[in-house]
C-alpha cells in the first residue's frame, strides 16, 4: 500500500510504501476509492489538535470497499462499499456512551487523527464504525458527506427550527447543509470571505436568498447561524446577526481565539453552542435525508500524491466546494 504520512507538526506529507495492513478482531481492511480533504485535516497537519502520535496518516472522509475481514466481523462482507467517518471507535462503557452520546466518549479514536486515515490506498477501520453505502453514486461525490455532511447535519439539527439560517464559511460543509436547509424550506444566508465571488455564486446557485461577506449584516435578523470557518472573530459577528432567542452553533473542532465582546451582543437569551464529533445515528439519519433532498456535492478531484498541494489550496481558501483525493 501507499500512504501520505505526517511525521511531525507542520511537516509536508511524505509518500510512503508500506505493507498492506492486516485486520485484527472486529476490524476490516478497506481499499480506498476516494477520501475528502477536510479543514480538520489542516488542524491535524498543523499540530493544532492535542495527542497526535507521529507518524500518522490524515484523512477521515473515506469511501472504499472492504478487502479483508478480521475475526468476528459479520455485518460486512468482502466487496461491500463503505464509508469511514471521523469517529472511528468508542469505548461503549463510559457515561457518555451509556447515555447515547458516543460523540463525547471519554476514550474515542478518530480516523486520520489518532488512527491512520484515508490519505492512502488502504486503511484499517472498526467494522462497527463503517457506514454501508450501497452502489448508488460516485465515490468522489460521496466522500465529503462522511464529515462535511455528517457534521453539517449535526450542526443543522442543533440550530433548531430556524426559518432564517446563516452559514458562515461556505465550503464543503456549508454547500451541503445549504441544500438540506433549502429542501426543509428554510431561508439560507451565506457568509464568505470578503471578495470570494465564486463561493457566493455557488451559494446562490444552491438556493441561498442572500450571499455576502462575513463582515456584512444580512437583510433580515437570523433565527440561527452555523459557523464552519475556524475563525473566533466570527462568533460576535454571528451573535449580532441573530435575533433575540437565536442560536449560534460552532461546528469546527478547532477555532482561533474568540475576541472579547459586549455582553449586550449575547444578551436577549441568545445561545452559543458547539458541535463535537458525530454519532452513528447521525450517519443513519443524514444519509437518508441526503438522498431525499437530492444533495449534490461540488467537488474537485486530485491524485493522492498531490495531498500537500491540496492542503495548501484549502488553507488559502482556493477550494470551492470540496476537494477529494483519489489513490
Amino acid at each position: 500500500m501507499h500512504a501520505m504520512v505526517l511525521t511531525a507538526p507542520g511537516a509536508s506529507l511524505l509518500l510512503e510504501q508500506r505493507e498492506d495492513p492486516v485486520p485484527g478482531p472486529g476490524t476490516v481492511r478497506v481499499k480506498v476509492g476516494a477520501c475528502g480533504v477536510c479543514r480538520t485535516d489542516l488542524h491535524v497537519v498543523d499540530g493544532e489538535l492535542p495527542g497526535i502520535t507521529y507518524p500518522t496518516v490524515p484523512g477521515h472522509e473515506v469511501v472504499g470497499r472492504v478487502e479483508a475481514l478480521g475475526k468476528g466481523v459479520t455485518a460486512l462482507k468482502l466487496g461491500d462499499r463503505v464509508g469511514v467517518p471521523w469517529l472511528g471507535y468508542t469505548c461503549g462503557e463510559c457515561a457518555y456512551c451509556a447515555s447515547n452520546r458516543e460523540n463525547l466518549c471519554d476514550r474515542p479514536r478518530f480516523t486520520g487523527y489518532t488512527r491512520d486515515g484515508g490519505f492512502a490506498t488502504h486503511l484499517l477501520a472498526d467494522a462497527r464504525y463503517c457506514f454501508p453505502l450501497g452502489e448508488q453514486g460516485d465515490d468522489v461525490a460521496i466522500a465529503p458527506l462522511l464529515c462535511a455532511g455528517l457534521i453539517g447535519w449535526r450542526s443543522l439539527v442543533m440550530a433548531g427550527d430556524a426559518r432564517h439560517l446563516g452559514i458562515f464559511g461556505f465550503g464543503a460543509a456549508g454547500h451541503i447543509v445549504a441544500q438540506v436547509a433549502r429542501w426543509q424550506g428554510r431561508s439560507v444566508h451565506a457568509f464568505t470571505r470578503e471578495g470570494d465571488a465564486e463561493a457566493q455564486r455557488l451559494a446562490r446557485s444552491l438556493g441561498a436568498e442572500w450571499a455576502g461577506a462575513s463582515e456584512d449584516q444580512p437583510p433580515v435578523p437570523l433565527d440561527a447561524a452555523i459557523i464552519y470557518a475556524p475563525v473566533g472573530a466570527l462568533i460576535p459577528r454571528a451573535l449580532r446577526a441573530v435575533r433575540k432567542g437565536g442560536r449560534v452553533v460552532c461546528a469546527g473542532i478547532h477555532m482561533s481565539d474568540i475576541p472579547s465582546f459586549p455582553y449586550q451582543v449575547l444578551w436577549g437569551e441568545r445561545q452559543l453552542l458547539s458541535v463535537a464529533n458525530l454519532t452513528r445515528r447521525d450517519g443513519e439519519e443524514f444519509f437518508k435525508v441526503a438522498t431525499q433532498a437530492g444533495v449534490r456535492t461540488h467537488t474537485t478531484a486530485f491524485p493522492l500524491r498531490e495531498a500537500n498541494e491540496v492542503l495548501t489550496m484549502l488553507r488559502a481558501g482556493q477550494i470551492t466546494g470540496a476537494a477529494v483525493l483519489q489513490p
